[in-house]
């Protein structure tokens, strides 16, 4: 069963610009920036509440990032959420009918176990599945 949402992704063409944007509007600074070499993605972190808000700027111009920002422009990327069991989930949705993009997961930013699932299942939004790693 899927848990609260853990963060809701956003696509930036410049991740200084919008750390600041997001820090004026948020009313606090990133927690977190890393770099994720395996997705060519340089992220960003604000809690706000319960939730976070993840800031993703590509890294190389090959990058998934890359394309979608080339495709679709700056905005919503992703909607995550929290699993407690990611390969149990992932069984579960695969056996529902979801198209998973990565039947193994991988490591994300934030210490985070990762799967997506295609946007096509979900009404055109591209769903993450995150679990803690402990």
């Amino acid at each position: 069963m899927l848990g609260k949402i853990e963060h809701i992704g956003i696509a930036v063409k410049d991740l200084e610009a919008a750390n600041k944007l997001y820090e004026a509007l948020l009313g606090v600074g990133p927690y977190k920036q890393e770099e994720v070499v395996s997705e060519g993605v340089a992220t960003s972190f604000f809690q706000t509440g319960d939730s976070k808000v993840e800031l993703l700027m590509a890294t190389t111009p090959d990058s998934p990032m890359a394309k979608f920002i080339a495709k679709r422009g700056e905005g919503l990327h992703h909607l995550a959420f929290a699993v407690e069991d990611i390969d149990k989930e992932v069984q579960r949705l695969v056996e529902a009918g979801f198209q998973v993009l990565n039947e193994q997961p991988k490591l994300g930013a934030d210490n985070k176990r990762i799967v997506f699932l295609h946007p096509k299942g979900a009404h055109g939004v591209l769903v993450e599945l995150c679990q803690e790693i402990s």
